[in-house]
């Protein structure tokens, strides 16, 4: 499945108008030794590196290059917030001694020193570089591979739909190597004198409830990350393009890297904000789960009822708009470094520019 979905995946709808090769032409290239190959049932010429790019679009290089800057942005920026991350899920759990943000913060220090607000690290950093990876490099893949199959108009026309599809695809594996450490995390932080670290948590989680120990959290897992990313990349995504539309006073071509990569930190912080509410109520079904051993998503969430599921909100807002921000700064800044392309937002292609011209 993956090997047809890369090789689809080599072009790209949205990296600017597609050149359509009509049948003279193929049959011309056809007899041509410097002819490019072509995609099974699409006339479309691969996509070749331009000078100054390290590969071309679409290539294997390109995406594995692109699962190391989602590995970096996700993993460090996760790690970074630990502190704030563990009071958030203290205040979930257990609201009634840790009241508010700061009274957690005290709490937490005063029981465990300074240190103890790290507690969790190695789950979280380990656990969100592989969640990175899997989320940045098959949004990518997806996107591109979605983007021809409903061709280059459709994909112009209904492009917030694709980024939700793409990342959705995207979350849902990355989801899946997340989801041990995550519950190993959660398990650190909210259950006192369980265990202070991942090796010393993980033997007696798989001991006490087997394997599943580590992925009962899975589907309302789904049901946090999954919204989230949708929101992240589809916020981000159409953000950028409005930013610079209406907000950047020259074009994207004429600004120099680090003034593009200022444009990237702004739609990732506004994309963080939606991406927190959006995803807050299965958040704190996920942390209250993995502390109430036997329980199910659904008895975690009657028994919180609306309010509670609401519980640590400003917190998360902070957390996930830095984090989100600090996401696609490094991972943009990551491309910057290595010279992977960077296409522009999405254009519309002049075969739709012509039919829109005809039917006015």
């Amino acid at each position: 499945m993956f090997a047809s979905i890369y090789e689809a995946a080599r072009q790209s709808a949205l990296k600017g108008p597609m050149k359509r090769v009509e049948c003279e032409e193929v049959a011309q290239e056809v007899t041509n030794a410097a002819a490019a190959p072509l995609i099974t049932g699409r006339q479309i010429a691969a996509a070749q590196a331009k000078e100054g790019e390290s590969c071309e679009f679409g290539s294997l290089k390109y995406y594995g290059l692109c699962c190391v800057g989602g590995t970096l942005s996700c993993g460090l920026t996760h790690t970074m917030v630990v502190p704030l991350d563990l009071v958030k899920c203290r205040l979930q759990v257990d609201s009634a001694k840790y009241k508010n943000l700061i009274t957690g913060f005290k709490i937490s220090v005063k029981e465990e020193g300074f240190r103890g607000l790290a507690k969790g690290w190695a789950p979280t950093f380990w656990g969100y570089s592989a969640q990175g990876l899997c989320k940045f490099g098959f949004y990518e893949i997806f996107k591109v591979y979605y983007a021809n199959l409903i061709g280059d108009e459709k994909a112009y026309l209904y492009r917030t739909s694709l980024y939700l599809a793409a990342s959705a695809s995207a979350e849902f594996f990355a989801d899946i190597a997340l989801a041990p450490f995550e519950a190993a995390k959660v398990k650190i932080q909210t259950t006192a004198g369980y265990a202070n670290t991942f090796r010393e948590a993980a033997p007696k989680m798989f001991k006490e409830e087997g394997v599943m120990a580590f992925y009962k959290g899975l589907v309302p897992l789904w049901m946090r990350q999954i919204p989230y990313t949708m929101m992240k990349f589809a916020c981000f995504e159409r953000t950028v393009e409005a930013l610079y539309q209406y907000v950047v006073p020259k074009p994207r071509a004429d600004c120099t890297k680090s003034e593009q990569l200022v444009v990237t930190f702004a739609a990732g912080y506004i994309a963080g904000v939606f991406c927190a509410i959006v995803s807050h109520p299965a958040d704190v079904v996920v942390s209250k789960l993995n502390q109430a051993k036997g329980s199910s998503a659904f008895e975690v969430a009657r028994q919180l009822g609306f309010v509670g599921m609401w519980k640590g909100l400003m917190p998360r807002i902070i957390m996930i708009g830095t984090l989100t921000a600090l996401q696609w700064f490094i991972y943009d800044g990551v491309k910057v470094a290595l010279r992977l392309p960077r296409p522009p937002p999405p254009t519309m292609p002049e075969s739709l520019k012509k039919k829109l011209e005809e039917s006015q």
